[in-house]
């Protein structure tokens, strides 16, 4: 026993392979992650074909084009959330902002699919005012519960500015957008069915998800996200590099397939 070699937690992980980053791949989130963009992927071909859209964008790994819209069906509407996710989540010198990166179209895509349908959650009454640590409790769904939202914003700046809400100062629109999250703002329905400081949260970690998740989603265009976060993606393999102590800086990589 004292001749056998004595591994490191470093070799151990060379060994297994358990430092390849295989399993981490994007692909597995595929079937838990809102719209699939492989489902329906013909249909979607041929309505693109309709309105003059490409058949799809290979850089997004998607069978649709990284600026074809499948729930937005108005300029208006999408340009609003559009300069609301910009507030959230502005350019600035350390890199892009969610519109340059696509979150409204990472939104777009959740919202045509079973997160905004609710297609796996009980939605069956009786509905009541939840806790905050109970999750969603509306009897609408999510898809329905952000044209309620986008709608109120549209009312808002209409009203207080009368302006359209993505022609607003950006000192206008993050007025509005604060009334939104300290709940200020009448939905036009019950509480226990939409309030404005809801909307707000599903908004902004929508944006969040759209800057950071795999492009494959159509956010975080170009990989500008993960480049902020020095986030390396799906690298395939980390064993060239796992004996350095030292900071790796790695060009990101997307998907399998991308």
């Amino acid at each position: 026993m004292s001749d056998e070699k004595q591994f490191s937690r470093r070799d151990f992980l060379k060994t297994t392979g358990a430092a390849t980053g295989g399993i981490i791949g994007g692909s597995l989130l595929g079937g838990f992650i809102g719209f699939n963009l492989n489902d329906g992927q013909s249909e979607q071909a041929e309505q693109n074909k309709t309105d003059g859209h490409s058949e799809g964008d290979k850089s997004t790994g998607g069978s649709l084009s990284d600026k074809t819209r499948v729930f937005f069906m108005t300029d208006e509407d999408f340009n609003v959330v559009e300069a609301a996710m910009e507030r959230i989540f502005p350019e600035s010198k350390v890199g892009p902002g969610a519109k340059e990166l696509g979150a409204a179209y990472y939104l777009d895509g959740q919202l045509a699919g079973q997160w905004g349908s609710n297609a796996k959650e009980y939605m069956v009454g009786p509905f009541y005012e939840g806790l905050p640590t109970q999750g969603y409790q509306s009897n609408l769904t999510r898809a329905e519960y952000f044209m309620i939202g986008i709608n109120k914003l549209k009312s808002e700046a209409k009203d207080k500015f009368d302006k359209a809400f993505d022609e607003l100062d950006e000192k206008d629109m993050d007025a509005i957008l604060q009334d939104f999250q300290d709940g200020k703002v009448d939905m036009g329905v019950p509480k226990k069915t939409a309030t404005s400081s809801y909307f707000f949260t599903m908004l902004r970690a929508a944006t969040l998800e759209g800057v950071y998740s795999d492009p494959v989603y159509r956010g975080n265009r170009n990989m500008g996200g993960w480049k902020m976060k020095q986030f390396p993606g799906h690298q395939h393999s980390y064993l060239e590099l796992i004996e350095s102590d030292e900071f790796q800086e790695i060009d990101p990589m997307p998907n399998f397939g991308m």
